[in-house]
């Protein structure tokens, strides 16, 4: 006979299981190890009788052997187990059939789930990630941020670039696990939220801002996707009674390269004379700032080819602390 193991997800809703896992749950006696296993109460609804039982890998690889048994398994996959019942079955002089019938799968995004279990333990348990804030946590999410950008110029797109993405969502995850504690009872009091509402705000602002793939506007290009965000971008800012500024939510704490750029492209989508830039203080800024324009207008991004010499700068300093090359010679 055999041996029919189910498998579910905790990142799934409990009840909800795939149409092979409800067939198998019916071919034969079925046992679990885990008395709290959260889909009890659904299965014992749907007529499914499951008998909670001390695992003996031995006891069940014999029973397999005359009958149909299936094992409920617990939903850390029960693996150490499995592997004793199949070094029990080995054994046997006529093994029986061994089946895993996986009973639900993960969604695209599901192990997300995890990570709010995770940062809710941590802040409940870890002394550390209990006493941080919104603040103490700023030098992160700006470090963080930045080795992102380090492993795309670096080009690791692979396990690094996938790293380091994983601990600027953490900065994330973060946040709005502190937001969420400023909620109340009822989960609506003060200026509290949670990840789900950070998901929520986003998912409405790409739908409202992609009217072309979400509506029935059409567009002949790239161009016009930009001009229609722009477009949309103003209406919000309206909406919310803000500054109809071409330069409105521009975050001025960027870096100076990049916040020059910006604001040279904004203000140069409204049409701005470029004179405007012209005699800033202090000289040594008005300097730079032309330095910026000047490599715009050559089609280049004034922050990445900043950053580019900058690391052709630190591979010669390398180079030469190695003694491999000899300083160049300075430029007059």
């Amino acid at each position: 006979m055999a041996l029919i193991v189910v498998t579910t997800s905790p990142r799934v809703a409990p009840g909800l299981l795939a149409p092979a896992a409800w067939k198998a749950l019916t071919r034969g006696r079925v046992l679990t190890g885990t008395p709290d296993h959260p889909y009890l109460p659904y299965l014992d609804e749907a007529g499914v009788r499951v008998e909670v039982v001390t695992p003996d890998p031995g006891a069940i690889a014999r029973e397999s052997r005359t009958g149909t048994v299936v094992w409920l398994a617990a939903q850390d996959g029960d693996e150490d187990f499995m592997r004793a019942v199949g070094h029990a079955a080995i054994s046997l002089d006529e093994p029986p059939e061994i089946e895993v019938v996986p009973g639900s799968y993960d969604l695209p995004g599901a192990r997300l789930l995890d990570l709010v279990q995770v940062m809710d333990r941590l802040r409940r348990e870890c002394p550390w990630d209990r006493k941080q804030t919104h603040e103490s946590l700023v030098p992160y999410l700006v470090e963080e941020a930045y080795e992102v950008l380090e492993t795309i110029h670096e080009g690791d797109y692979g396990p690094p670039l996938r790293e380091e993405l994983g601990d600027l969502l953490l900065q994330v995850m973060f946040h709005a696990r502190l937001a969420q504690e400023r909620m109340g009872p009822e989960g609506t009091a003060g200026d509290g939220f949670d990840i789900d509402d950070v998901a929520a705000g986003i998912v409405e602002k790409l739908v409202r801002r992609h009217p072309h793939v979400f509506a029935e506007v059409e567009v002949s290009g790239a161009g016009e996707v930009s001009d229609n965000w722009e477009t949309i971008k103003a209406a919000e800012r309206a909406a919310k009674g803000e500054t109809a500024s071409a330069l409105s939510g521009v975050p001025m704490g960027q870096p100076a390269i990049s916040l020059a750029a910006q604001l040279l492209r904004r203000a140069g989508r409204a049409g701005a004379p470029a004179s405007l830039a012209g005699d800033l203080a202090p000289p040594a800024g008005a300097r730079l700032f032309a330095l910026v324009r000047e490599t715009q207008d050559a089609g280049l991004d004034p922050e990445a080819e900043l950053r580019a010499a900058a690391r052709e700068y630190r591979r010669r300093v390398e180079e030469w602390e190695s003694g491999r090359v000899v300083t160049p010679p300075d430029t007059p």
